[in-house]
């Protein structure tokens, strides 16, 4: 047992208002997130230098900050709610339905965009086995859809640059 075992199971609320040009979807909150109550918060998780990288944010922001993204338009959620310490512990129900309560969000505050990190829980959570990177012909509610690469770091596909050149198309199209 880690030490942030205590943290498994639990949520962290959702940075979403009306308005948002892009509502990123995270798969769902990971164990070291949960602890902190904060967004992509593991050291290494390269959700935020991507956001920078790529033009969303005028700074790198810490985790803690998220709530600083919701006046440049953007907003962050999750497919599935309950933190795991890995991805691969959420079943193929709980990101279907992850699914569902994501399309009430998305209809409730009408963001222009959702942009779902990681493609693998998209292709679940969707029922898209084929969907790639990029945006894809279905949208959410009114909202496009964009499915982008897992920021972790253990997602040796796709390095730090090449990440932020996925969120950077997402953010030109804009």
């Amino acid at each position: 047992m880690t030490d942030l075992e205590w943290a498994r199971d639990r949520t962290i609320p959702d940075v979403v208002g009306p308005g948002l040009d892009v509502l990123f979807c995270g798969i769902n909150p990971g164990l070291y997130s949960a602890a902190t109550g904060h967004h992509f918060a593991r050291p290494g998780n390269r959700f935020w230098p991507a956001l920078h990288r790529s033009g969303f944010t005028p700074r790198l922001f810490h985790p803690s900050e998220q709530e600083a993204l919701l006046p440049l338009g953007l907003g962050v959620t999750n497919i599935a709610a309950r933190a795991t310490a890995r991805a691969d512990e959420l079943t193929r129900d709980e990101l279907r339905t992850g699914a569902a309560t994501l399309t009430a969000l998305v209809e409730r505050y009408a963001p222009r965009v959702v942009a779902v990190v990681g493609i693998t829980a998209y292709r679940t959570a969707f029922d898209r086995p084929k969907a790639v990177i990029g945006p894809q012909p279905e949208r959410i509610a009114a909202a496009r859809l964009w499915v982008l690469p897992n920021p972790s770091g253990l997602n040796a596909h796709y390095q730090p640059a090449a990440l932020a050149a996925a969120f950077r198309e997402l953010r030109e199209s804009l």
